[in-house]
């Protein structure tokens, strides 16, 4: 939802910064163009009132300065003009020495000119007709004043749309917040659910998000009841086979069974490595991964169970502890972990002379967990040819009888690795290694 918000802003910070820089530069180029015409109308009538001033004498015409406004007697006062007819110019005094060229058209310029003191020039022409002479008069005004009045109001128009837009902003921010709060809610509740907290979504929710609640809801429990089936059903299946096998290895081992020995030997090996294949296969369709979240390991309520399990099976005083951090849950399944586990003390407490050591911790980015013993251990070299699939322990070393297919695949499921090394205590220690997810 971060990322939501990032959009959601980043888009209102290009939608308000467009829509104000088109309304300010509009605003203002309108505002420029409805002066200028005012400003027209002045500097037309400025026009007339000089053409007024002008009278015919004994010595051609003349302008009459008494009908002339202030502004043109005093220098560089911002209004100027220049008469020009029959190869003579009259120019304002305001010029005093600046030479104001007369544009090549009439009517107001669309450009400012250059005046003195840097100043920039609003110009106007017009042409009349009087005392039979084709006189052009040309008149500016300073536009300077106005431009610095324009960056005045860039500058102010600049920051009150910053800081309107970052009150935008913040109250975007809020209302976007406010917006995606139930969806933060429910992320909440998948990440509850992932923790094995809960066994479904609740289902208040805003009505946009009812069809996706009930969605997964729905898709929890039909996987609940497809795992249970398929649990259940290779239960039964095992059941079904291991009766029938175990008859068969029976028969084949009775002395009165009239077989020929070399053939009753094969039959043994075949219907022993038919029972052996089928635990596997079996235990490994067994394996829940995470589909299961409320029946994730819960190491404190289930250590203490599956050590006093374990002392019972091994009843010759060994030393069986733990230690693992308080409140660690382990986010597999409980029947997987409980296998895991299981099978390793297991083979570690078959071997050890007096104790039994397992210990989880969480380390960076993984958990790790060893299981250590002070039995004979098993020799460097053949720790790589044992931990090749399908290879039994049994079968390689003498002195340990646990097969680690099952353990290989439920770690294969888990995206784990295990490794052989030398415990401590002078024994095997099996260490595993596996990925540490959200919610442990």
């Amino acid at each position: 939802m971060t990322s939501i918000q990032r959009k959601l802003s980043f888009s209102l910070v290009i939608v308000l910064l467009t829509t104000g820089l088109l309304l300010a530069q509009t605003t203002l180029w309108l505002f420029d163009i409805g002066l200028r015409r005012y400003l027209e109308i002045s500097l037309r009538e400025e026009a007339e009132g000089l053409l007024a001033a002008l009278v015919r004498s004994p010595n051609g015409i003349q302008l009459d300065q008494q009908h002339l406004p202030g502004g043109y007697q005093r220098p560089y006062s911002g209004h100027y003009f220049r008469i020009d007819f029959s190869m003579q110019s009259w120019r304002s005094r305001s010029l005093w020495d600046y030479p104001m060229v007369p544009p090549e058209e009439n009517g107001l310029q669309a450009d400012l000119e250059d005046g003195p003191k840097a100043q920039k020039l609003l110009v106007y022409r017009i042409n009349y007709r009087r005392f039979g002479e084709n006189i052009s008069i040309t008149v500016a005004e300073d536009y300077s004043p106005i431009l610095k009045t324009y960056r005045q109001m860039q500058w102010a128009g600049s920051l009150l749309g910053t800081t309107t837009l970052i009150l935008l902003l913040l109250l975007q921010r809020f209302m976007v917040r406010r917006a995606l709060s139930p969806l933060e809610e429910v992320r909440q509740q998948v990440i509850q659910l992932q923790k094995g907290q809960r066994k479904e979504l609740d289902g208040q929710v805003p009505l946009e998000l009812e069809p996706l609640v009930e969605q997964i809801n729905h898709l929890l429990h039909q996987t609940e009841i497809t795992l249970q089936r398929s649990r259940h059903a290779i239960g039964s299946l095992g059941h079904a086979l291991k009766t029938p096998l175990a008859v068969l290895i029976s028969l084949a081992q009775r002395n009165e069974f009239s077989l020929i020995p070399e053939l009753r030997n094969v039959l043994r090996e075949q219907l022993a490595s038919i029972e052996q294949r089928l635990s596997r296969e079996l235990a490994r369709a067994r394996i829940a991964g995470e589909v299961t979240p409320l029946n994730y390991f819960d190491c404190d309520a289930e250590l203490p169970s599956l050590f006093d399990t374990l002392k019972m099976v091994h009843n010759r005083n060994l030393v069986l502890d733990w230690y693992v951090p308080k409140g660690l849950r382990l986010p597999w399944d409980r029947e997987d972990v409980l296998e895991l586990l299981g099978n390793l003390l297991d083979n570690a407490c078959k071997w050890a002379r007096s104790k039994v050591h397992l210990q989880i911790s969480i380390e960076s980015d993984r958990l790790l967990i060893w299981v250590d013993d002070d039995g004979p251990g098993v020799a460097a070299e053949s720790r790589a040819e044992i931990l090749g699939r399908g290879i039994r322990l049994d079968e390689q070393v003498a002195g340990h009888g646990l097969g680690l297919a099952i353990v290989r695949d439920i770690l294969d499921a888990w995206k784990g690795t295990l490794e052989l090394q030398d415990s401590p205590w002078g024994g095997l220690r099996v260490v595993l290694k596996l990925p540490i997810r959200p919610t442990v």
